[in-house]
């Protein structure tokens, strides 16, 4: 496996495989290895990231140097997910993360910061965001949370944002929030008490006996039923509202 770094690109060529196994009526989707960009201004972060990365067996990773570039490079390597750096002079990750948000098929986004800020963190959340990494984060853990993240689960950096989360978690749900929990299906509340709990799209497939295709088109219908941007934002909503509890908030 090799790295090349040309022009602030260092690309790692790698497989990128997958496919669905059955399992009785169950469709269980085998997580691919999944396929990274970088995006930080930072060389010696960027090239730690990707030393690490390019250590697991069978992947690939892209890394770019800046905001401005990072629209076309994530367009033409189609990421599975996005570590992107939250502060860069050009243009900066939230900027970026909200061009992404417009794609057909946005990758999932983790952001990367040198600083514990509740209000970058809650920003990066209400923009789409799906994970939040300190810079210094486990070495060893940083391949799982990647594959969590193209799972589609949800990623915090221990103590990250504690007091964000405490802080939506402390607020009542609005009646608005109320109502928008009312339009969910029976098996789109499921989903929600699934991923709320951490549960990736596979894992939840395994669950409920449904294909993986399944589950994320029932999570794009819940993220959109309930107005918000990423399975955070959902997930702690549905919190919030006594979901995980059993609590049901919809129309009786």
């Amino acid at each position: 496996m090799k790295a090349v770094d040309r022009a602030g690109v260092i690309v790692v060529r790698g497989y990128r495989g997958g496919r669905n196994i059955r399992n009785g009526d169950c469709s269980v989707e085998e997580v691919p290895v999944p396929r990274v960009v970088i995006v930080d201004d930072e060389a010696l972060i960027r090239s730690g990231f990707e030393l690490i990365l390019s250590a697991v067996a069978d992947i690939e990773v892209v890394g770019t140097s800046d905001g401005v570039g990072a629209l076309a490079v994530i367009r033409e390597h189609q990421p599975d997910v996005v570590l992107l750096d939250i502060r860069m002079p050009g243009k900066d990750g939230l900027t970026v993360l909200s061009e992404l948000q417009r794609l057909p098929s946005p990758p999932a986004v983790a952001m990367l910061t040198t600083f514990n800020a509740d209000e970058y963190i809650a920003a990066a959340l209400r923009a789409g965001a799906s994970g939040y990494l300190l810079k210094d984060t486990d070495p060893e853990q940083l391949p799982h949370m990647i594959r969590s993240l193209a799972a589609g689960g949800l990623v915090l950096s221990g103590g990250v944002g504690p007091k964000v989360i405490s802080g939506y978690l402390d607020d009542p749900v609005d009646s608005d929030a109320a109502q928008r929990l009312q339009a969910l299906t029976d098996r789109e509340t499921e989903v929600l008490q699934l991923l709320a709990r951490g549960h990736s799209n596979g894992e939840i497939a395994g669950t409920l006996y449904t294909s993986v295709g399944t589950v994320k088109d029932q999570v794009s219908s819940i993220l959109s039923k309930l107005g918000v941007r990423s399975r955070v934002e959902a997930a702690i909503l549905a919190q919030r509202a006594g979901v995980l509890d059993g609590g049901d908030q919809r129309a009786h």
